[in-house]
């Protein structure tokens, strides 16, 4: 994702991703991406969890707008079935 992201990006549109393994993050280096430390198949949160699925996607646009400089990763506190969301 993150190399398409780069291609996208020099053609002037922003991007954001979001990330479940950050290795692969840093090693690729996206303009930016949020990380969450769940399991694979799941990078907005468990199924049908509309509130965590919000947290996650506010968090990411709130970075396309605030990254002053890029190949930003921001690691999201959230834990996986732990959080209560909005």
């Amino acid at each position: 994702m993150g190399l398409i992201q780069r291609v996208v990006e020099e053609h002037g549109i922003a991007t954001i991703g979001v990330s479940i393994v950050r290795k692969f993050s840093e090693e690729v280096r996206p303009p930016r991406t949020v990380f969450v430390k769940w399991p694979y198949g799941h990078p907005l949160g468990e199924p049908g969890h509309v509130n965590q699925h919000r947290a996650v996607l506010e968090n990411a646009f709130d970075l396309l707008e605030t990254a002053s400089e890029p190949g930003i990763i921001r690691d999201l506190p959230y834990k996986w079935k732990r959080e209560t969301y909005g």
